[in-house]
Protein backbone atom coordinates (compact mmCIF):
# COMPACT_ATOMS: atom_id res chain seq x y z
CA UNK A 1 0.00 0.00 0.00
CA UNK A 2 2.39 2.68 1.18
CA UNK A 3 4.49 1.84 -2.55
CA UNK A 4 2.06 3.50 -4.54
CA UNK A 5 1.10 5.93 -2.11
CA UNK A 6 4.37 7.19 -2.45
CA UNK A 7 4.93 7.33 -5.69
CA UNK A 8 4.77 10.11 -8.06
CA UNK A 9 2.32 8.62 -10.16
CA UNK A 10 0.07 8.54 -7.46
CA UNK A 11 -2.96 11.31 -7.83
CA UNK A 12 -5.48 10.59 -5.57
CA UNK A 13 -6.94 7.22 -7.09
CA UNK A 14 -10.26 6.63 -6.19
CA UNK A 15 -10.23 2.85 -5.80
CA UNK A 16 -6.89 0.57 -6.52
CA UNK A 17 -7.70 -3.29 -7.02
CA UNK A 18 -5.12 -6.25 -7.26
CA UNK A 19 -6.90 -9.12 -8.25
CA UNK A 20 -5.16 -12.51 -8.20
CA UNK A 21 -6.76 -15.56 -9.39
CA UNK A 22 -5.40 -18.64 -8.37
CA UNK A 23 -7.09 -21.35 -10.46
CA UNK A 24 -6.66 -19.56 -14.01
CA UNK A 25 -3.38 -17.63 -12.90
CA UNK A 26 -4.88 -14.11 -13.72
CA UNK A 27 -3.07 -10.99 -11.61
CA UNK A 28 -4.24 -8.11 -12.65
CA UNK A 29 -4.58 -4.71 -11.49
CA UNK A 30 -7.60 -2.24 -11.99
CA UNK A 31 -7.10 1.45 -11.28
CA UNK A 32 -9.80 4.12 -11.11
CA UNK A 33 -8.54 7.65 -10.82
CA UNK A 34 -12.06 9.64 -11.07
CA UNK A 35 -15.22 8.74 -11.80
CA UNK A 36 -16.50 12.62 -11.68
CA UNK A 37 -17.55 12.69 -14.98
CA UNK A 38 -19.08 9.17 -15.52
CA UNK A 39 -17.65 5.45 -15.04
CA UNK A 40 -14.02 5.32 -15.47
CA UNK A 41 -13.60 4.06 -18.93
CA UNK A 42 -10.13 2.70 -20.19
CA UNK A 43 -8.97 -0.11 -21.86
CA UNK A 44 -7.02 -3.00 -20.19
CA UNK A 45 -3.73 -3.66 -21.23
CA UNK A 46 -1.97 -7.18 -21.20
CA UNK A 47 1.66 -6.95 -21.20
CA UNK A 48 4.66 -8.97 -18.99
CA UNK A 49 6.34 -6.49 -16.97
CA UNK A 50 10.06 -8.00 -15.85
CA UNK A 51 9.31 -5.77 -12.41
CA UNK A 52 5.85 -5.63 -10.89
CA UNK A 53 6.00 -2.44 -9.94
CA UNK A 54 6.31 -1.22 -13.71
CA UNK A 55 2.91 -2.78 -14.05
CA UNK A 56 1.49 -0.64 -10.75
CA UNK A 57 3.03 2.16 -12.17
CA UNK A 58 1.35 1.83 -15.49
CA UNK A 59 -2.27 1.24 -13.78
CA UNK A 60 -1.42 4.64 -12.06
CA UNK A 61 -0.64 6.87 -14.86
CA UNK A 62 -2.59 5.34 -17.45
CA UNK A 63 -5.84 5.77 -15.39
CA UNK A 64 -5.26 9.27 -15.47
CA UNK A 65 -4.39 9.74 -19.08
CA UNK A 66 -7.93 8.31 -19.17
CA UNK A 67 -9.75 10.83 -16.78
CA UNK A 68 -8.04 13.65 -18.56
CA UNK A 69 -8.74 12.25 -22.12
CA UNK A 70 -12.46 11.20 -21.43
CA UNK A 71 -12.79 14.58 -20.03
CA UNK A 72 -11.42 16.89 -22.81
CA UNK A 73 -13.29 14.66 -25.31
CA UNK A 74 -15.90 15.80 -23.64
CA UNK A 75 -17.80 12.41 -22.94
CA UNK A 76 -19.90 10.95 -19.80
CA UNK A 77 -17.12 9.06 -18.76
CA UNK A 78 -14.73 9.10 -16.31
CA UNK A 79 -11.54 7.65 -15.82
CA UNK A 80 -9.98 3.72 -15.26
CA UNK A 81 -6.84 1.51 -16.39
CA UNK A 82 -6.58 -2.32 -16.24
CA UNK A 83 -3.63 -3.83 -16.50
CA UNK A 84 -2.97 -7.77 -16.87
CA UNK A 85 0.77 -8.99 -16.10
CA UNK A 86 1.50 -11.83 -18.33
CA UNK A 87 4.18 -14.70 -18.39
CA UNK A 88 7.37 -13.54 -20.44
CA UNK A 89 5.39 -15.70 -23.28
CA UNK A 90 2.18 -13.38 -22.82
CA UNK A 91 0.65 -15.99 -23.06
CA UNK A 92 -3.33 -15.50 -22.44
CA UNK A 93 -5.86 -18.20 -21.80
CA UNK A 94 -9.42 -18.01 -21.66
CA UNK A 95 -9.80 -19.01 -17.87
CA UNK A 96 -8.31 -15.61 -17.47
CA UNK A 97 -9.89 -13.80 -19.71
CA UNK A 98 -13.12 -14.98 -17.94
CA UNK A 99 -11.47 -14.52 -14.51
CA UNK A 100 -10.80 -10.97 -15.58
CA UNK A 101 -14.37 -10.44 -16.62
CA UNK A 102 -15.20 -11.37 -13.25
CA UNK A 103 -13.31 -8.93 -11.42
CA UNK A 104 -14.79 -6.28 -13.62
CA UNK A 105 -18.16 -7.15 -12.76
CA UNK A 106 -17.97 -6.71 -9.34
CA UNK A 107 -16.58 -3.69 -10.08
CA UNK A 108 -20.43 -2.80 -10.24
CA UNK A 109 -20.37 -0.56 -13.65
CA UNK A 110 -17.44 1.48 -11.63
CA UNK A 111 -15.36 0.57 -14.38
CA UNK A 112 -15.84 -0.01 -18.53
CA UNK A 113 -13.19 -1.99 -20.18
CA UNK A 114 -11.91 -1.91 -23.86
CA UNK A 115 -9.11 -3.14 -25.92
CA UNK A 116 -5.40 -2.10 -25.24
CA UNK A 117 -1.97 -2.86 -25.78
CA UNK A 118 -1.75 -6.37 -26.01
CA UNK A 119 -5.76 -7.06 -26.12
CA UNK A 120 -8.11 -7.52 -29.48
CA UNK A 121 -11.69 -7.54 -30.04
CA UNK A 122 -11.84 -11.41 -29.81
CA UNK A 123 -10.47 -10.82 -26.34
CA UNK A 124 -13.35 -8.13 -25.59
CA UNK A 125 -15.82 -10.67 -26.63
CA UNK A 126 -14.49 -13.31 -24.31
CA UNK A 127 -14.69 -10.61 -21.37
CA UNK A 128 -17.94 -9.97 -22.36
CA UNK A 129 -19.59 -13.31 -21.05
CA UNK A 130 -18.81 -12.64 -17.79
CA UNK A 131 -19.93 -8.65 -17.81
CA UNK A 132 -21.71 -6.12 -19.60
CA UNK A 133 -19.25 -3.48 -18.37
CA UNK A 134 -17.12 -3.96 -22.05
CA UNK A 135 -16.67 -2.18 -25.29
CA UNK A 136 -14.82 -2.05 -28.21
CA UNK A 137 -17.22 -5.30 -29.48
CA UNK A 138 -17.87 -6.30 -33.00
CA UNK A 139 -20.22 -3.68 -34.87
CA UNK A 140 -23.07 -3.75 -37.36
CA UNK A 141 -21.54 -2.08 -40.29
CA UNK A 142 -22.04 1.88 -40.21
CA UNK A 143 -22.37 1.98 -36.46
CA UNK A 144 -20.15 3.21 -33.45
CA UNK A 145 -17.71 -0.06 -31.86
CA UNK A 146 -15.38 -2.78 -33.16
CA UNK A 147 -11.29 -2.02 -33.09
CA UNK A 148 -10.95 1.04 -31.78
CA UNK A 149 -7.04 1.64 -33.55
CA UNK A 150 -8.40 3.12 -36.91
CA UNK A 151 -10.37 5.76 -35.11
CA UNK A 152 -7.81 6.67 -33.17
CA UNK A 153 -5.22 6.89 -35.84
CA UNK A 154 -8.04 8.82 -37.59
CA UNK A 155 -7.57 11.73 -34.51
CA UNK A 156 -3.70 11.62 -34.68
CA UNK A 157 -3.90 12.02 -38.41
CA UNK A 158 -6.09 15.21 -38.34
CA UNK A 159 -4.61 16.32 -34.94
CA UNK A 160 -0.82 16.15 -37.12
CA UNK A 161 -2.76 18.10 -39.09
CA UNK A 162 -3.54 21.00 -37.01
CA UNK A 163 -0.13 20.89 -35.88
CA UNK A 164 1.53 21.66 -39.01
CA UNK A 165 -1.16 24.57 -40.07
CA UNK A 166 -0.71 25.96 -36.78
CA UNK A 167 3.10 26.15 -36.53
CA UNK A 168 4.04 25.42 -39.97
CA UNK A 169 1.25 27.73 -41.41
CA UNK A 170 0.75 24.76 -44.15
CA UNK A 171 -2.35 24.00 -45.12
CA UNK A 172 -1.20 20.98 -46.64
CA UNK A 173 0.93 17.79 -45.80
CA UNK A 174 2.25 17.65 -49.01
CA UNK A 175 6.34 17.24 -48.66
CA UNK A 176 5.70 17.11 -45.11
CA UNK A 177 7.84 15.14 -43.42
CA UNK A 178 6.71 13.24 -40.54
CA UNK A 179 8.96 10.40 -38.40
CA UNK A 180 6.26 8.01 -36.94
CA UNK A 181 7.77 5.83 -34.13
CA UNK A 182 6.02 2.52 -33.63
CA UNK A 183 4.33 0.46 -36.74
CA UNK A 184 1.06 -1.10 -35.48
CA UNK A 185 -2.51 -0.57 -36.18
CA UNK A 186 -2.11 3.00 -34.73
CA UNK A 187 1.29 3.70 -36.31
CA UNK A 188 0.34 2.23 -39.59
CA UNK A 189 -3.02 3.74 -39.66
CA UNK A 190 -1.77 7.26 -39.25
CA UNK A 191 0.86 6.56 -42.16
CA UNK A 192 -1.65 5.23 -44.41
CA UNK A 193 -3.68 8.66 -44.19
CA UNK A 194 -0.86 10.82 -44.25
CA UNK A 195 1.14 9.05 -47.91
CA UNK A 196 -2.76 9.41 -49.55
CA UNK A 197 -1.99 13.23 -48.76
CA UNK A 198 1.60 12.96 -50.22
CA UNK A 199 3.85 13.53 -46.56
CA UNK A 200 7.59 12.71 -46.66
CA UNK A 201 7.38 9.28 -44.05
CA UNK A 202 9.81 8.07 -42.18
CA UNK A 203 8.98 5.05 -39.65
CA UNK A 204 10.29 2.40 -36.76
CA UNK A 205 9.22 -0.30 -35.15
CA UNK A 206 11.15 -2.84 -32.80
CA UNK A 207 10.33 -5.07 -34.92
CA UNK A 208 12.41 -4.26 -38.30
CA UNK A 209 10.45 -6.52 -40.64
CA UNK A 210 7.09 -4.27 -39.49
CA UNK A 211 8.75 -1.26 -40.26
CA UNK A 212 9.86 -2.23 -43.74
CA UNK A 213 6.61 -3.38 -44.80
CA UNK A 214 5.04 -0.32 -43.53
CA UNK A 215 7.75 2.08 -45.59
CA UNK A 216 7.00 -0.32 -48.67
CA UNK A 217 3.32 0.11 -48.27
CA UNK A 218 3.36 3.98 -48.18
CA UNK A 219 6.33 4.73 -50.19
CA UNK A 220 8.29 5.73 -47.27
CA UNK A 221 12.01 4.88 -45.55
CA UNK A 222 12.04 2.54 -42.53
CA UNK A 223 15.11 3.14 -39.95
CA UNK A 224 16.47 1.23 -37.25
CA UNK A 225 14.47 1.60 -33.76
CA UNK A 226 17.40 3.31 -32.13
CA UNK A 227 17.37 5.86 -34.76
CA UNK A 228 13.91 7.63 -35.10
CA UNK A 229 14.07 9.85 -32.07
CA UNK A 230 17.13 11.33 -33.42
CA UNK A 231 16.06 11.81 -37.61
CA UNK A 232 15.71 15.54 -38.85
CA UNK A 233 12.17 15.91 -39.75
CA UNK A 234 8.67 18.43 -39.45
CA UNK A 235 6.74 16.02 -37.34
CA UNK A 236 8.15 13.41 -35.09
CA UNK A 237 4.77 10.98 -33.92
CA UNK A 238 5.00 8.89 -31.05
CA UNK A 239 2.99 5.40 -31.63
CA UNK A 240 4.53 3.40 -29.23
CA UNK A 241 4.99 2.95 -25.66
CA UNK A 242 4.60 6.00 -23.80
CA UNK A 243 7.70 7.52 -21.37
CA UNK A 244 10.29 8.07 -24.13
CA UNK A 245 9.76 12.07 -23.93
CA UNK A 246 12.47 12.34 -21.15
CA UNK A 247 15.83 14.86 -20.77
CA UNK A 248 17.53 12.36 -22.93
CA UNK A 249 14.71 11.44 -26.03
CA UNK A 250 14.15 15.61 -25.71
CA UNK A 251 17.76 16.60 -26.55
CA UNK A 252 17.43 14.30 -29.63
CA UNK A 253 14.74 15.32 -30.95
CA UNK A 254 15.55 17.47 -34.04
CA UNK A 255 11.70 18.42 -34.96
CA UNK A 256 9.24 21.49 -35.01
CA UNK A 257 6.30 19.11 -33.59
CA UNK A 258 5.66 16.11 -31.56
CA UNK A 259 2.19 14.56 -32.43
CA UNK A 260 1.08 10.79 -31.63
CA UNK A 261 -0.73 8.45 -30.19
CA UNK A 262 1.18 6.92 -27.46
CA UNK A 263 0.07 6.92 -23.85
CA UNK A 264 1.98 9.14 -21.32
CA UNK A 265 4.69 10.45 -23.35
CA UNK A 266 6.45 12.74 -21.14
CA UNK A 267 8.05 10.72 -18.56
CA UNK A 268 8.19 12.99 -15.50
CA UNK A 269 6.31 16.95 -15.60
CA UNK A 270 9.44 18.78 -16.12
CA UNK A 271 10.10 17.47 -19.31
CA UNK A 272 6.87 19.19 -20.94
CA UNK A 273 9.02 22.26 -19.98
CA UNK A 274 11.81 21.26 -22.14
CA UNK A 275 9.67 20.85 -24.90
CA UNK A 276 8.30 24.46 -24.47
CA UNK A 277 11.85 25.46 -23.66
CA UNK A 278 13.00 24.26 -27.25
CA UNK A 279 9.93 26.05 -28.99
CA UNK A 280 8.53 22.52 -29.96
CA UNK A 281 5.06 22.54 -30.57
CA UNK A 282 3.57 19.62 -28.52
CA UNK A 283 -0.12 18.16 -28.81
CA UNK A 284 -1.12 16.28 -25.47
CA UNK A 285 -1.49 12.46 -26.29
CA UNK A 286 -4.90 12.39 -24.01
CA UNK A 287 -6.14 15.17 -26.66
CA UNK A 288 -4.70 13.96 -30.10
CA UNK A 289 -5.45 10.09 -28.79
CA UNK A 290 -8.88 10.27 -28.13
CA UNK A 291 -10.23 8.98 -31.14
CA UNK A 292 -10.74 5.09 -29.97
CA UNK A 293 -12.23 6.05 -26.77
CA UNK A 294 -14.68 7.91 -28.00
CA UNK A 295 -16.16 5.51 -30.61
CA UNK A 296 -16.18 2.75 -27.82
CA UNK A 297 -17.37 5.12 -25.03
CA UNK A 298 -20.14 5.83 -27.47
CA UNK A 299 -20.96 2.11 -28.08
CA UNK A 300 -21.11 1.21 -24.81
CA UNK A 301 -23.67 4.04 -24.16
CA UNK A 302 -25.78 3.83 -27.17
CA UNK A 303 -25.72 -0.19 -26.11
CA UNK A 304 -26.43 1.20 -22.25
CA UNK A 305 -29.37 3.48 -23.27
CA UNK A 306 -30.70 1.90 -26.38
CA UNK A 307 -29.78 5.05 -28.66
CA UNK A 308 -28.20 3.97 -31.90
CA UNK A 309 -24.74 5.70 -32.41
CA UNK A 310 -23.53 5.67 -36.12
CA UNK A 311 -20.10 5.91 -37.39
CA UNK A 312 -20.69 9.02 -38.78
CA UNK A 313 -21.53 10.11 -35.21
CA UNK A 314 -18.40 9.30 -34.06
CA UNK A 315 -16.29 10.77 -36.49
CA UNK A 316 -18.15 13.95 -36.08
CA UNK A 317 -16.82 13.81 -32.40
CA UNK A 318 -13.30 13.09 -33.42
CA UNK A 319 -13.67 16.08 -36.07
CA UNK A 320 -13.67 18.41 -32.99
CA UNK A 321 -10.12 17.07 -32.01
CA UNK A 322 -8.05 19.63 -33.94
CA UNK A 323 -10.60 22.84 -32.31
CA UNK A 324 -9.63 21.44 -28.84
CA UNK A 325 -5.45 21.10 -29.67
CA UNK A 326 -6.21 25.07 -31.39
CA UNK A 327 -7.59 25.95 -28.13
CA UNK A 328 -4.72 24.50 -26.34
CA UNK A 329 -2.03 25.58 -28.22
CA UNK A 330 -3.39 29.21 -28.17
CA UNK A 331 -3.71 29.19 -24.36
CA UNK A 332 -0.35 28.42 -24.65
CA UNK A 333 1.36 31.12 -26.05
CA UNK A 334 -1.02 33.65 -24.56
CA UNK A 335 -0.02 32.31 -20.99
CA UNK A 336 3.56 31.72 -21.95
CA UNK A 337 3.07 28.01 -20.83
CA UNK A 338 3.93 24.55 -22.37
CA UNK A 339 1.09 22.83 -24.14
CA UNK A 340 0.88 20.28 -21.27
CA UNK A 341 0.65 22.29 -18.65
CA UNK A 342 -2.36 23.88 -19.75
CA UNK A 343 -3.85 20.78 -21.28
CA UNK A 344 -3.99 19.75 -17.74
CA UNK A 345 -5.31 22.22 -16.22
CA UNK A 346 -7.57 22.25 -18.21
CA UNK A 347 -8.57 18.64 -17.75
CA UNK A 348 -8.41 19.03 -13.74
CA UNK A 349 -10.85 21.77 -14.00
CA UNK A 350 -13.23 19.14 -16.39
CA UNK A 351 -12.93 16.67 -13.25
CA UNK A 352 -13.32 18.34 -10.72
CA UNK A 353 -9.83 18.72 -8.73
Amino acid sequence: MATFLNSPDWDEHERIELVHDRVSGLTAILALHSTHCGPGAGGTRFWHYADPADAMTDALRLSRGMSYKNAMAGLPMGGGKAVVLLDADRRKTDAMLAAFGDAVEALGGAYVTAEDVGASEADMVAIAQRTRHVCGLPAEPGMAGGDPGPFTAFGIYQGIKAAVEFKLGKASMAGVHVVLQGCGSVGGGVARLLAADGAKLTVADIDDAKAAALADAVGGKAVAAAEIMATPCDVFSPNALGAILDATGIAALDCAIVAGGANNQIARPENGLELWQRDILYAPDYVINAGGIINVSLEYLARRDGQPCTVDEVNRRIGQIPDRLREIWHQSAEKGQGAEIVAGDMARKLIGR
